[in-house]
């Protein structure tokens, strides 16, 4: 008996595979341009990022998104995901 398959996805910032349930996902959807998904089931094309700011640094200053779907992010974008992701930091740092 197998057991449950678990989705892998890659973090555009430092390149590993994790969990998709471990990861924050963007989506670039056709009518606002590119949104934070805290849900994970917003309909679009999305990327997924490890919930370390250092992985958020990388991938800012490398410019993943752009290369894959040539899109800049907005700055307020940018602090939304900052803050999401320090919260999701604090929480294993609790735990």
């Amino acid at each position: 008996m197998r057991g449950k398959h678990i989705p892998m996805r890659t973090c555009v910032g430092c390149g590993v595979i994790s969990p998709k349930k471990t990861l924050l996902r963007l989506v670039l959807t056709t009518e606002n341009g590119l949104k934070f998904d805290p849900t994970g089931k917003f309909p679009g094309r999305g990327f997924y990022i490890c919930p370390k700011v250092a992985c958020l640094e990388k991938a800012i200053k490398n410019k993943n998104w752009v290369k894959k779907f040539n899109i800049l992010l907005s700055p307020d974008l940018i602090s939304a995901l900052r803050e999401a992701i320090e919260k999701e930091e604090g929480k294993v740092g609790q735990g």
